[in-house]
């Protein structure tokens, strides 16, 4: 192949694209950055970590469909504004209630609950009116079929006839839903968690290897410049971390720190960084002796400059390769780690904490309830080996 002319990032992708096995890994991070941007505007339950819980439809299958009845809650929800939608969901507004039948009987409507055993079947019943407005408590009164009452959201006063509001409970408040991947144990969505449950996997991902990265490439490309005692301190430091294996570290500065979000990313990221300052240190002590670098010396240019302008772009691809395999291996530790309970905590989705509340009913015909978070898992770590493998023969000189 003739490169004459063809600058090394495009030659690079050239060859990555000649890899389908590395490609089709690329199709499948790429797809799941998209799911995780569209996040809340892809699932079906948009509430706060899609944490909707509806005890009556637990454990259901895959595929599954009831009919539900949307009451509105009587006391007034929070707005919030669209990008806050977008990252945080939103403040639920009605109580969903999984039905078999419905008849109007005057002002009230009479219910059927939903229940997976017939002895456990039951009527409610609910005022119309509160089914499809947020009253506030004893405004509601109804006289030759009609009703007023007062908004406990606004205050304002709502009238109208029965019919008129039974005839907006059907169109608006009597829907169906499927659940394409089942319910959980808590009644939720699982297709809804598993969605919000990438955002999670690429966020730790991302943070921590951007962390592993600012450490990695500091350190390493002080100690390979600088040498002398430098070299002698970071990689005496190098060694201590990297002889503590790698879960013990996470738990423990987990444990330091506390559990929660933020957390988990930091302590993945701080255990990640020795790998990076190796490669690093072992490119920047290649490259220090190279002409251009001794060209920059004489002309007076400061070490700072040298060493991030003009040695660390040129020894940054073994970096970026290593990065790969480093975002592969943060996904496992935080399923790892909210799997034993001190990750991400609940009621966050993670692929991790759902395999955790799940595991138990593989024996009991449930298992796809752990399988399906447990095969996300495996194709998100698959597709960021693949493409780091990928990148290594493209970045490879000798690749033909």
């Amino acid at each position: 192949m003739n490169t004459k002319g063809i600058s090394p990032s495009r030659l690079a992708w050239k060859r990555f694209r000649k890899n389908p096995v590395s490609v089709a890994g690329l199709v499948i991070i790429l797809f799941s950055v998209l799911v995780s941007v569209g996040g809340y505007m892809l699932a079906p339950d948009k509430t706060t970590h899609a944490n909707s819980q509806i005890l009556e439809i637990a454990l259901e299958k895959p595929g599954f469909s009831c009919d539900f009845l949307k009451v509105r809650m009587n006391s007034p929800a929070a707005e919030r504004g669209i990008l806050r939608r977008v990252f945080t969901g939103k403040v639920p507004r009605y109580t969903w209630v999984p039905i078999q039948e419905m008849r109007f009987e005057d002002d009230r409507v009479i219910v059927l609950e939903y229940s997976k055993y017939k002895e456990d079947r039951f009527y409610s019943e609910y005022r119309v009116a509160n089914v499809c407005y947020a009253l506030a408590p004893g405004s509601y009164s109804v006289d030759s079929g009609k009703f007023t009452a007062r908004s406990a959201v606004t205050g304002e006063s709502i009238s109208g006839t029965l019919g008129e509001v039974q005839e907006l409970l059907e169109e608006e408040h009597l829907v169906r839903r499927t659940f394409l991947l089942g319910t959980d144990r808590f009644g939720r969505d699982m297709f809804s968690r598993m969605i919000l449950g990438t955002r999670v996997s690429l966020a730790v991902g991302f943070i921590a290897v951007l962390i592993s990265l600012v450490l990695g490439i500091l350190l390493g490309g002080i100690a390979g410049y600088f040498r002398g005692w430098a070299d002698k301190v970071i990689m005496w430091f190098v060694n201590v971390v990297w002889s503590v294996p790698t879960l013990l570290m996470v738990i423990a500065i987990t444990l330091v720190l506390g559990k929660g979000y933020w957390q988990v990313f930091v302590a993945v990221g701080l255990t990640m960084w020795v790998e990076v300052a190796r490669v690093v240190r072992g490119q920047v002590l290649s490259v220090r002796e190279k002409e251009y670098v001794e060209a920059a010396r004489v002309i007076g240019m400061k070490p700072g400059r040298i060493l991030f302008r003009h040695i660390i772009p040129n020894v940054i691809s073994p970096v970026v390769i290593i990065s790969a395999a480093n975002f592969a291996t943060a996904i496992l530790l935080e399923a790892g780690l909210s799997f034993l309970g001190i990750g991400v905590q609940p009621p966050v989705p993670t692929w991790g904490g759902m395999i955790k509340d799940h595991y138990g009913y593989i024996i009991v015909s449930k298992g796809y309830l752990a399988f399906i978070p447990g095969i996300a898992i495996m194709l998100m770590v698959l597709a960021f080996t693949l493409v780091g493998n990928g990148m290594r023969d493209a970045l490879d000189s000798r690749s033909q």
